[in-house]
């Protein structure tokens, strides 16, 4: 697996992750709409930690720099 993703794009679904969660557990968000979010920000945080999202793949995006842009 490449990484696809750069810091900016990791830290930015790491604070949504971070701001869904907050709101789940503070009872703002519930029922369906609030699993469904933390659904989405588990999968945030385990993308950012791999650095890898499955749907940059087909699409042909990077977020990340390469070496000849270095």
């Amino acid at each position: 697996m490449k990484k696809k993703m750069g810091s900016a794009d990791r830290i930015i679904r790491i604070i949504i992750a971070v701001i869904f969660t907050v709101l789940y557990f503070n009872g703002t968000i519930e029922g369906t709409l609030g699993i469904v979010l933390m659904v989405l920000s588990a999968i945030f945080v385990l993308t950012s930690l791999v650095s890898f999202c499955p749907l940059y793949a087909p699409c042909g995006m990077k977020t990340c720099r390469t070496k000849e842009e270095e």
